[in-house]
């Protein structure tokens, strides 16, 4: 698609409803001259020069792409009338649209009934979703896996819930074993299952949590921000991804997912959705100056966040439209992640250079430099961080990488032939979320070995 004739599209599109008010004449405090702007521009775009190129394969560093160019044009053009989504007479169209997007969301994890709303991260979202967990279970804490978003930890503080890391196993999803152990002590009202580690893209067995949970008495919450999309590919075709865990979040009480990672959005839009519409009881509020237009649920009667850009809303809209939340439709995106991931991670383990820390689940690869003799936590380390300054600094064939740090214990779990000399190292992480990547990944696996070979 053209997006500079679109983007001249929706500028007009937005004038020609604009002309419909009448005429008005623009306050002179506004006005500022093309000359005085093009000064400013022209020191604005030399300041973004200074990004990493998040747009090209090779760059393989962190959760990083552009937006979709539907997405670009739907919330530039939304943004021109600036709707608020937080009552209905602050974004009357927006907010029809979130809830039409928000509905795709919950026919994608399977919910049969939820309540649920855009906000700003997937953080913002995981507060909303355990703030509920402690208004249905006051008093009992919040469970979640060692390898868990660290901001779960966090807003347990933040709600003044106890909150308690799980244990991990050997593909740094939560162990079941202390789960159950944990829950027989009655004192969590809640577990977090984590489909996608940001770290290591690890799937919780969410159906295998859901089991133990259950005959506990204890609700289950899926952190989804990252992996959600991966539902379109469970059990499809050859891409490895089970099925099973996936399929369990229809019988979760809450899940999130961050449709600004893998939904083509741009920043801030993630979601909450709930499975039981009545906790919208817990975010009662009487405001004296809106939800005065309709007597339809206003969001800002279900979340926590008061001002929302609607534009957020009308982008995720326009690109469902395009790009459903569908195997089809955007499934097809996330499938080109996934198989350059597994086609990566057979390079890694033919290579002489390279070895891989553990099969990537999602679209997540991790590895490390393996020309160390003997090999040991601290070479792996210093070379873990050579490489990753290095790839940035290669005018020819730039490659953009991240790194992990993890236990000496988790390493030993994986490769228990390297020397512990260190409680801990730096390994190579590649998250692979442009589907250009499917086609780039031989030449980035070049790259790096070359940066190993150095």
């Amino acid at each position: 698609m053209d997006i500079r004739r679109w983007l001249t599209s929706g500028v007009d599109a937005v004038e020609d409803w604009q002309a419909t008010f009448g005429p008005f004449q623009p306050d002179g405090s506004l006005q500022i001259s093309d000359e005085q702007f093009a000064t400013a521009f022209g020191a604005f775009t030399s300041r973004l020069r200074e990004n990493y190129p998040f747009f090209h394969p090779s760059y393989a560093g962190q959760m990083l792409k552009p937006p979709h160019p539907a997405a670009i044009v739907g919330y530039l053009t939304a943004m021109l009338v600036n709707p608020n989504n937080h009552a209905l007479d602050g974004g009357p169209a927006t907010a029809r649209m979130e809830k039409e997007a928000v509905a795709q969301l919950a026919q994608m994890f399977g919910l049969p009934a939820h309540l649920g709303h855009l906000t700003t991260s997937g953080t913002v979202a995981n507060l909303e979703a355990l703030y509920v967990a402690r208004e249905l279970h006051p008093g009992r804490g919040i469970a979640y896996s060692g390898e868990a978003h660290y901001t779960h930890s966090r807003m347990c503080g933040v709600l003044g819930v106890p909150g308690t890391a799980v244990a991990v196993d050997a593909a740094g999803r939560l162990d079941l074993g202390a789960l159950d152990a944990l829950l027989a002590g009655g004192g969590i009202g809640t577990v977090v299952a984590t489909a996608g580690t940001t770290g290591l893209g690890a799937v919780d067995p969410v159906h295998e949590v859901l089991a133990i949970a259950r005959a506990h008495g204890v609700r289950v919450h899926v952190d989804a921000a990252y992996g959600g999309f991966f539902t379109l590919l469970a059990g499809q075709g050859d891409l490895g991804i089970d099925a099973a865990p996936w399929q369990a979040i229809a019988q979760c009480d809450s899940v999130v997912v961050d449709p600004h990672k893998h939904g083509l959005q741009p920043y801030g839009c993630g979601a909450v959705l709930f499975a039981d519409p009545d906790v919208g009881r817990f975010y009662l509020h009487d405001s004296p100056y809106t939800y005065f237009t309709s007597d339809e649920l206003h969001l800002g009667e279900i979340s926590l966040e008061c001002s929302r850009a609607g534009a957020a809303a009308a982008a995720l809209w326009l690109t469902f439209q395009l790009l459903p939340p569908t195997p089809d439709g955007l499934g097809r995106v996330l499938a080109a992640g996934r198989r350059a991931a597994r086609d990566w991670a057979r390079l890694l383990s033919d290579s002489a250079l390279l070895e891989l820390y553990q099969q990537p689940e999602l679209d997540i690869v991790s590895y490390f430099p393996s020309a160390s003799a003997p090999p040991a936590l601290s070479a792996i380390d210093e070379a873990s961080a050579r490489m990753l300054a290095a790839g940035m600094a290669d005018p020819a064939h730039p490659v953009y990488l991240s790194t992990l740090r993890v236990t000496a214990d988790a390493f030993a779990r994986r490769h228990p032939g390297v020397t512990a000399d260190r409680d801990g190292t730096r390994i190579l992480r590649s998250v692979l979320m442009k589907p250009e990547s499917d086609s780039f990944v031989t030449e980035l696996h070049a790259r790096v070995e070359r940066l190993a070979g150095a």
